[in-house]
């Protein structure tokens, strides 16, 4: 195999990669528990949080929310990752690309 057919190879798994993250950063990652549902954009940027006005929320209930808030976040952007790693996965980690 000469240089160029290898140059042409990573550029055309570069591009692979790059619509591929492009792809998941536009895809929607819900996440909801009995208080509250948040919607996540791939690319980590929340787009959406309802919380549920059915529960009749007392003050003393703020701290309680703001965990679920962390709580549903954070497995949200675990989703993220493992649909990243599923879809990138057969690249492996490519200097950061991924």
């Amino acid at each position: 195999m000469n240089m160029q057919s290898i140059m042409a190879q990573a550029q055309k798994m570069q591009k692979e990669i790059m619509a591929k993250k492009e792809e998941i950063n536009q895809k929607e990652f819900v996440e909801k528990n009995e208080l509250i549902e948040i919607t996540v954009l791939g690319n980590k940027k929340i787009k959406k949080i309802n919380i549920n006005k059915t529960v009749g929320l007392a003050a003393e209930d703020l701290e309680s929310l703001e965990d679920m808030i962390a709580i549903a976040y954070n497995s949200a952007l675990d989703k993220i990752e493992r649909e990243t790693e599923k879809a990138l996965g057969a690249y492996g980690s490519l200097n950061g690309l991924i």
